[in-house]
């Protein structure tokens, strides 16, 4: 006979739960990323450091206010690496960010998949604290706000329930503030400074005042419960309460000039009286008139207040620090940071949330290796390694292209048979929800942005031939010829290893296909001011009638109102302004029929080396015109001559030789790979930070 085995409900309520999560999950699960504001803030932070200690890697994007000051900012092919840190610098200290994006991944073995958190931080300067000093401002670019737009950022969201943020730096002078203010203030709290008072409001005040307190003390000490004024207005300035176990008076819809009146009349006239400021339990500040019954009571409850007062400002200090928690968390789990052409992203990080950006480049590798030890650019992944070169089939290294060509599945929300593509599985988890097709729908919010990033990471990483369950991202010796070089400039290929902390030992690599082939600093003069009907083409032609059409190797726009001119040699550049100084400075007649009086029209053409470009940059200034600019910084000579020691390229950067600047075989080999970009086809400036 056959037996039937009973089964229990449980089992039958699983196999459902079983059912129909199989059945959906061909599906896209739709919900939010996890929004954080300022409301939700506190208990966010609490889930997120689970997130970050359990995970393999962070994510991370930014989103900002605008990336350039002046349109002569912009990142430029004839940039050296130097200055375009002094423009990322500018932009960074300039612009403000909006949203912070951060996404933990951690591999769960289990399900041979990656679990991803991703959080999308709204964030907004705000004036927390009141020594802040001055309110904070920064720029708007429109087209960045016209792309915000575009995607439905909520500006107002971001501006009343964004997250404020204090930097390091700015919690120590904060700190630093409250520690001189309580030190002078609570010092000199028993003098009593008698104020002559001349204006006649202010004695009738004072004596009225007088005679309430008078009232008050004296039923106090007869019956210990003392009545309160009959009046309905003095019952709502006068309320009679215990304040640590002391009676006392608090003071309700006084102005800060009477209760300062207040204050004097009590250290006068009631040596058993004190006037305090305490915080109450809501941390409301209070102002109260308290009862003491000796000096040493009055000492006792002084001290307290001092101590609680003291502490409650701190706690305001540390809770206006705001989303800098996230990055002190990150900086102590000692986490792999992965962002996609992450330099500009770093440098607003390093201002917003540790403290000033360093002066030169050197300084700033130095320093953000410090709370970043380990960096992952994925652009540098995309760019340096051939199969994913394949596999991108010469495609955009852009984020949006890289994570629908990387990881279809994920972009798509659909299962994908692509034979010999085999993708890593991401699933995503936003509170208690959790989907392994999921799509938010929030396209370039930083908190997807973030999403996307990590996926490619995980996506390359696969590529690498890294095994996510045998070991640990960040300790693939695959990986680490990769960790921490940056892209300085994209468009350029500027590459730096942040970790060597000597940027001089770095190698800086141009693009094959490059417009700009064999640039040498040394050879480049910089005109500004030149008459607005003159172009590129007759500045050309005056130069080379005097020194020959095969002395100009090019001539580059910088705005409507500069011009690089790079020579064949840096000896045709010293000659040129030697004699543009000389013609300027003629007072033959015959000058006006010289070559290069075109140019020098007007009387306000200037030029000098490109040295003095660097000078220009490093102004926290920024006009719209690059010969204002110059004018505003105070250059007041018409032109400089290019000094000896100018003549050679001081920051050139020579291939690194074996066991220098911390460079490997390996590292060099990445090296050699990177940037093969397609040919630009105009002179024109061309942004291309975060593509």
């Amino acid at each position: 006979m056959k037996k039937f085995s009973r089964v229990s409900p449980f089992s039958l309520s699983s196999a459902l739960i079983r059912t129909l999560t199989a059945s959906s999950s061909s599906s896209t699960t739709n919900f939010s990323l996890k929004n954080v504001t300022k409301s939700n803030f506190e208990e966010t932070l609490i889930d997120l450091t689970n997130h970050v200690k359990a995970a393999d890697f962070v994510a991370i994007d930014l989103e900002m206010t605008g990336v350039t000051s002046s349109p002569w900012r912009e990142s430029f092919e004839l940039d050296r690496y130097d200055i375009r840190y002094l423009k990322v610098k500018d932009s960074a200290e300039k612009f403000a960010v909006v949203q912070f994006g951060v996404c933990p991944f951690r591999w769960d073995s289990f399900k041979n998949s990656f679990v991803a958190h991703p959080h999308n931080f709204y964030i907004f300067p705000r004036q927390e604290l009141p020594t802040d000093g001055p309110p904070y401002e920064f720029l708007c670019q429109t087209s960045s706000i016209e792309f915000l737009a575009k995607y439905q950022f909520d500006f107002n969201e971001c501006i009343h329930e964004g997250v404020s943020y204090l930097s390091r730096g700015q919690e120590d002078e904060a700190l630093s503030r409250l520690n001189s203010v309580y030190n002078g203030k609570w010092k000199n709290t028993n003098e009593v400074r008698d104020v002559p008072l001349t204006n006649v409001a202010d004695i009738l005040f004072s004596e009225r005042m007088k005679n309430r307190l008078s009232d008050w003390h004296d039923m106090l000490l007869l019956n210990r419960s003392a009545a309160l004024p009959s009046d309905v207005k003095s019952k709502q300035q006068f309320e009679t309460i215990f304040f640590s176990m002391h009676p006392a008076l608090r003071l309700n819809g006084f102005t800060v000039h009477q209760l300062k009146l207040i204050e004097l009349v009590t250290r006068k006239h009631f040596k058993d009286l004190v006037f305090v400021r305490a915080y109450d339990e809501s941390s409301f500040l209070q102002k109260l008139v308290v009862y003491v019954e000796s000096d040493n009571d009055k000492i006792n409850l002084m001290e307290m207040i001092k101590n609680e007062s003291y502490q409650q400002a701190r706690r305001k200090i540390k809770a206006a620090a705001g989303v800098r928690h996230v990055i002190d968390l990150l900086s102590a789990e000692n986490k792999l940071i992965v962002g996609h052409n992450c330099f500009l992203d770093m440098a607003h990080m390093y201002h917003k949330f540790i403290g000033p950006l360093p002066s030169t480049i050197e300084e700033f590798v130095l320093n953000i290796s410090k709370p970043f030890p380990q960096i992952v650019d994925t652009k540098i992944l995309l760019n340096a390694d051939l199969s994913l070169q394949r596999r991108m089939k010469k495609a955009s290294t852009s984020l949006a292209s890289a994570f629908s060509l990387l990881c279809p599945e994920i972009a798509s929300g659909k299962s994908s048979d692509v034979a010999g593509q085999p993708s890593v599985k991401v699933e995503v988890q936003v509170d208690d929800m959790r989907s392994s097709n999921w799509n938010s729908g929030a396209k370039h919010e930083a908190g997807y942005d973030a999403f996307m990033t990590g996926c490619v990471f995980a996506q390359a990483c696969s590529h690498l031939g890294i095994d996510f369950s045998y070991e640990k991202v960040v300790n693939s010796e695959n990986l680490q010829k990769y960790a921490n070089l940056l892209y300085v400039s994209w468009n350029m290929g500027d590459v730096i290893n942040v970790s060597s902390g000597d940027v001089k030992e770095i190698p800086v690599m141009n693009s094959v296909k490059r417009r700009f082939l064999n640039i040498s600093h040394p050879n480049i003069v910089l005109i500004w001011g030149f008459p607005s009907k003159l172009k590129a083409s007759e500045i050309r032609k005056c130069i080379s009638n005097v020194f020959g059409i095969y002395s100009i190797a090019g001539i580059y726009e910088l705005d409507e109102t500069a011009v690089f001119v790079q020579f064949t040699n840096a000896d045709l550049a010293a000659k040129f302004l030697a004699l543009k100084e000389k013609v300027e400075t003629s007072d033959d007649s015959i000058s006006v029929l010289h070559p290069l009086s075109k140019l020098l029209e007007g009387g306000k053409t200037c030029a000098a080396g490109y040295e003095i470009y660097k000078d220009i940059c490093s102004s926290p200034i920024s006009k719209v015109l690059f010969a204002d600019q110059a004018e505003a910084i105070g250059i007041k000579w018409k032109t400089k001559l290019i000094e000896p020691e100018e003549l050679t390229d001081k920051t050139a950067i020579p291939s690194p030789s074996p066991g220098s600047c911390r460079a490997t075989k390996s590292n060099q080999s990445v090296f050699d790979k990177i940037l093969y970009t397609p040919d630009y086809e105009s002179n024109k400036v061309t942004n291309l930070c975060n593509s």
